[in-house]
């Protein structure tokens, strides 16, 4: 039984970074895919980061890149998402999500995908409001 458990949100300024921690409870192998997504007021779910538990493969969405940075210890199980340069629009429900790998034939490791319905169990969320 797998279970992931987010913690880390909490209340930030413009400006100020932030680190979320998602805990994988259960998972024995390296064999999966593993997704940050978040859900604002009001808004559709929106996917925020994956990666592979290989850890050969990340991917983050237009709209955080290059200031969210996605990071896996599997000797933890644990997976970061580091947070910077925060505004207003990043205030959300933030969720880690397992899933499946993903394998294109003929091509050397896996990846993930940043779709939701590519995951199977999720966590219960963590709170980021970003807001002076």
């Amino acid at each position: 039984q797998v279970q992931l458990v987010e913690s880390g949100g909490g209340r930030a300024q413009p400006g100020d970074s932030l680190t979320l921690s998602c805990e994988a409870l259960g998972v024995t192998s390296i064999s999966y895919s593993i997704g940050w997504f978040r859900q604002a007021p009001g808004k559709e779910r929106e996917a925020v980061a994956c990666g592979t538990g290989s850890k050969s493969y990340t991917s983050t969405s237009d709209s955080v890149k290059g200031r969210f940075t996605m990071s896996i210890d599997n000797v933890k199980n644990t997976i970061l998402l580091q947070m910077s340069s925060l505004n207003a629009e990043d205030t959300a429900v933030y969720y880690c999500a397992l899933g499946s790998p993903k394998y294109i034939p003929g091509v050397a490791g896996s990846y993930c995908r940043l779709d939701e319905n590519e995951y199977t169990s999720w966590g219960q969320g963590t709170q980021v409001t970003v807001s002076s």
